[in-house]
């Protein structure tokens, strides 16, 4: 049975907002690669690890996985901690003087 991956993406450094984060995304696992004996080059004839399928809920990427009957190991995105700041605390003595 074929391995696949569900994960929420994380925002990338570049980014400062966090568009494409609410997307689902199964990916497959990438297959074993070789090497080519010409080239040298690592190869696969495995296209399955270039798909990526987006779903709006981890509920419809598991139904999808299920259905075609692929093995899934599902990844639940880490909660973010949001610390309140404010532009006063810049200011404050933080050592005695």
């Amino acid at each position: 049975m074929p391995q696949v991956r569900i994960y929420r993406p994380a925002k990338t450094a570049m980014q400062s907002g966090r568009r494409k984060t609410g997307k689902w995304v199964l990916e497959y696992e990438p297959p074993a690669r070789g090497i080519d004996p010409l080239m040298g080059w690592s190869s696969t004839a495995d296209t399955r690890g270039q798909e990526r399928v987006l779903f709006d809920s981890k509920e419809a990427a598991l139904a999808f996985a299920k259905k075609r009957g692929l093995t899934a190991d599902v990844f639940d995105p880490q909660v973010r901690k949001i610390r309140p700041k404010s532009y006063a605390s810049n200011f404050t003595s933080r050592h005695p003087v």
